[in-house]
């Protein structure tokens, strides 16, 4: 639900909930930096799916610091953190926990398993075959597991971190479409700049940094719910609807060329990570109130992997980012003089 009291202030005071939680998620990503060089734009966007409780999928070649990223991360805040390394056999018991026969007491005692912590980092998401993807949904979306009919709520807050390599095919499992609909951002990590990797160099010829922790999971809930009080306009929350509306019904977009090449477009969890998404975005970027450029920056990362292409898309070696450049492209925004107006009235 949003914010639509005209009486609600647009600028932060030094001291209020917004202006706090900014200043401790930068200082959070000070610590990160010192052990991750580069990549701010994946950072950036590792702390908005944070504050929006959602879950990310990293995907990028071996080496771009995916894993050690999540791993910084997870120290950097409060909370227990438990890794899972995604292979092809692993079984649902092994993610979720199983019953245990005792047998000096003749019973049976439920284990639980590793996703039974705040963050979880799945990592070669794509290794493991369909029966621990299944067993993995439940808990994404539902935030709890059932074993032996008993079901088990996981701490929250509760966020799942996976990673994936775009290049491999041989013992991967592509994930179903339903569960790729759960993760809030699908995040794509390129190569670092030359002036980057000789950092990461330099850095590799002595011991890692240690970095400290900066917040508690208190922290983080109440940074959260920070994010809840800013302001998103009607007309912002209409052009996040019509972005995915576009993926839908291209040709009333005057797209009519790309009907041929989404097979499914984004489902309507796209437009609601996107307007949460940016909310914590423009948190972090020190405003009270979502602008249009919080939405466009965030687009690509909320909606990539909610498009469904078809053959003629893949044979034709057309990108998911190159469907939403053109809908960025074709969508008319609400203009920034409108908006504000709106919100001084």
């Amino acid at each position: 639900m949003y914010d639509t009291d005209p009486t609600t202030p647009q600028g932060d005071p030094p001291g209020s909930a917004r202006q706090d939680a900014r200043a401790a998620l930068q200082e959070a990503l000070y610590e990160i930096k010192r052990v991750i060089v580069g990549q701010d734009a994946m950072l950036e966007r590792l702390l908005v799916s944070l504050l929006a409780r959602g879950h990310v999928l990293l995907e990028g070649v071996p080496g771009l610091a995916k894993t050690l990223t999540v791993k910084t991360l997870a120290d950097v805040l409060g909370g227990t953190f438990s890794r899972v390394q995604f292979t092809p056999d692993l079984v649902p018991a092994d993610l979720v926990g199983t019953r245990v026969y005792r047998p000096d007491t003749g019973r049976f005692d439920t284990e639980l398993g590793p996703v039974f912590g705040n963050f979880l980092l799945a990592d070669e998401i794509n290794r493991a075959p369909a029966k621990v993807q299944s067993a993995l949904l439940e808990v994404m979306q539902e935030q709890q597991v059932t074993i032996g009919g008993t079901t088990y709520p996981v701490p929250e807050p509760f966020i799942v971190m996976a990673t994936q390599n775009p290049i491999e095919s041989e013992g991967t499992y592509p994930l179903p479409e339903a569960q790729i609909d759960r993760f809030l951002m699908k995040i794509v990590v390129d190569y670092p700049s030359p002036g980057e990797e000789a950092a990461v160099v330099g850095r590799s010829l002595s011991d890692p940094a240690a970095v400290a922790r900066c917040l508690t999971l208190d922290d983080l809930r109440r940074h959260t719910d920070a994010t809840q009080t800013v302001l998103v306009d009607r007309d912002v929350i209409g052009y996040a609807v019509a972005l995915a509306d576009a993926t839908r019904r291209p040709a009333e977009y005057g797209l009519a060329d790309m009907e041929g090449l989404i097979e499914y477009g984004a489902s309507p969890r796209g437009p609601i990570g996107l307007v949460q998404a940016a909310r914590a975005l423009a948190l972090l970027r020190g405003r009270g109130h979502v602008v249009v450029q919080d939405v466009r920056d965030l687009a690509a990362d909320v909606l990539r992997h909610r498009l469904v292409l078809s053959y003629d898309a893949l044979s034709e070696g057309v990108t998911a980012d190159d469907l939403l450049d053109r809908v960025l492209g074709a969508v008319e925004a609400p203009r920034e003089d409108h908006l504000a107006r709106s919100r001084a009235a």
